[in-house]
């Protein structure tokens, strides 16, 4: 557990400038055609700090995130797969539903994060200070732009998105396993 957290910290803070600059080129009417031109212009106008912006919330959603995919897994081996033996089709549908309920879990949490990485104009207008800074202030004005149900836009896509994804990892990660413990098994069977 402590390894993965550690781990998260470490792969958020690498990745959450790369998160902000994707996302910024993703929205509607992107007034940027290159990576180069968002890094100077966010870093010029914004600043070091809005590369991390979303940092804690990025945390926030990762850690729970990987804990019910986690859980959810394990939960699903051991209704579909009791003895734990190799079962590619048991660990693909583990792995899909785990990475949906995690996914599904999470994406008020996303939803947050990529309006603070956006900035995105609707939500700003109807923001008092016209900025919108930290996890709590986002959480704000999501509901203030439009209601619960705004937590949970894209929720669909995020989950379609994390199936796939989690069936391969947990597939590949489970046929690594399997091939690396028969050759352990062969080695000690032959001395």
């Amino acid at each position: 557990g402590a390894a993965g957290c550690v781990a998260t910290l470490l792969h958020d803070a690498a990745m959450n400038p790369a998160e902000v600059v994707k996302q910024r080129m993703q929205m509607y009417n992107s007034p940027y055609q290159r990576v180069t031109d968002c890094v100077r212009a966010v870093w010029r106008n914004e600043g070091a700090g809005a590369f991390y912006r979303s940092y804690t919330t990025q945390l926030t959603m990762n850690i729970p995130f990987q804990a019910i995919h986690f859980m959810t897994y394990e939960f699903l081996q051991e209704q579909l797969n009791p003895h734990r033996q190799y079962n590619p089709g048991s660990h693909v549908v583990s792995g899909a539903c785990a990475g949906a309920a995690a996914a599904a879990a999470t994406t008020p949490l996303d939803v947050c994060k990529t309006l603070l990485n956006t900035q995105e104009s609707l939500a700003l207008s109807s923001n008092i200070s016209g900025h919108i800074t930290g996890m709590a202030n986002a959480f704000r004005t999501v509901y203030q732009v439009g209601g619960v149900t705004a937590y949970f836009r894209g929720v669909q896509a995020r989950v379609i998105y994390q199936m796939p994804s989690t069936a391969i990892a947990w597939s590949v990660y489970e046929f690594f396993k399997y091939i690396l413990t028969k050759r352990q098994e062969e080695r000690r069977a032959g001395k």
